[in-house]
């Protein structure tokens, strides 16, 4: 992989990272389409760094008033909102992990593939704008229960297939149970921090275990760009979602999916 690529994943990944249209799809992509070499374990843990570290930053005062809640619980012994929101990020993380764990080898072997990208691309795109088109739009997430957060946290297993996208099939399952839009997107982009923790996780820990060369140049723009990217499309993102709404992504993906069955005919 040379500089220019290197260059166009990163912001590949910034983009689409916490967008509705899937960045595992994007990043698959190159390498079916352009003939494109795979980024390698390197990249992925530099872009992985990158966007955990965008979304951190974004939402720093959410997760220190949940730090902080935890600690007032200690104190006070009592439930509060902010911990009642650190622990329903951490339940609906959990069906992520366990699917990760029982499903990962099969997925990276058998579904990495164009045709499967299309085919989720257009399905996850139609439920999407259904769960937008009708969804109640009334609901804060001091309203979501328990199983609200496990309904999301199945629902981001899902995001394991290549292409479902793990922001919009977790904003759809909450704009499904009446969340709003922005609310929506919050729950999602704060369940993505411990997701991509972990998966960072683990892809340094298959890099040190190939023990093989780094190009530190290459993971330095890697991280770089994808952190900027990722941030700024996540301040733009929540900045118009009211207006826009998410039929502009609905379209996106509808002619993605088209484009790549064209492509594959």
């Amino acid at each position: 992989m040379d500089w220019f690529q290197a260059l166009i994943l990163a912001l590949i990944q910034g983009l689409t990272e916490f967008l509705p249209i899937s960045s595992s799809a994007h990043l698959i992509l190159p390498s079916e389409v352009l003939g494109w070499p795979d980024q390698g374990l390197a990249f992925d843990v530099a872009v992985h760094l990158g966007t955990l570290t965008a979304v951190m930053a974004y939402y720093r005062r959410d997760i220190g008033a949940m730090l902080g809640g935890a600690g007032q619980a200690v104190v006070h012994r009592r439930m509060n909102e902010d911990l009642r929101l650190g622990l329903l990020v951490v339940l609906a993380t959990i069906p992520a992990v366990v699917a990760g764990f029982l499903g990962d080898d099969y997925i990276e072997r058998e579904l990495r593939s164009a045709l499967v990208i299309a085919i989720t691309t257009l399905v996850f795109g139609v439920l999407l704008w259904l769960a937008d088109a009708f969804g109640s739009r009334s609901r804060s997430l001091t309203q979501l229960g328990v199983a609200g957060a496990l309904m999301v946290g199945l629902a981001q297993a899902l995001a394991l297939i290549p292409g479902t996208s793990r922001s919009g099939i977790t904003i759809t399952a909450a704009l499904a149970l009446g969340l709003r839009r922005e609310e929506a997107a919050r729950f999602s982009f704060l369940m993505s921090i411990p997701v991509i923790l972990g998966a960072g996780l683990l892809k340094t820990k298959d890099l040190l275990e190939l023990q093989a060369p780094v190009d530190w140049g290459l993971m330095a723009l890697g991280a770089i760009v994808s952190a900027v990217t990722a941030y700024l499309t996540i301040v733009f993102f929540i900045r118009l979602l009211e207006r826009l709404g998410m039929l502009p992504f609905v379209v996106y993906r509808l002619v993605l999916g088209v484009a790549l069955l064209a492509w594959m005919a």
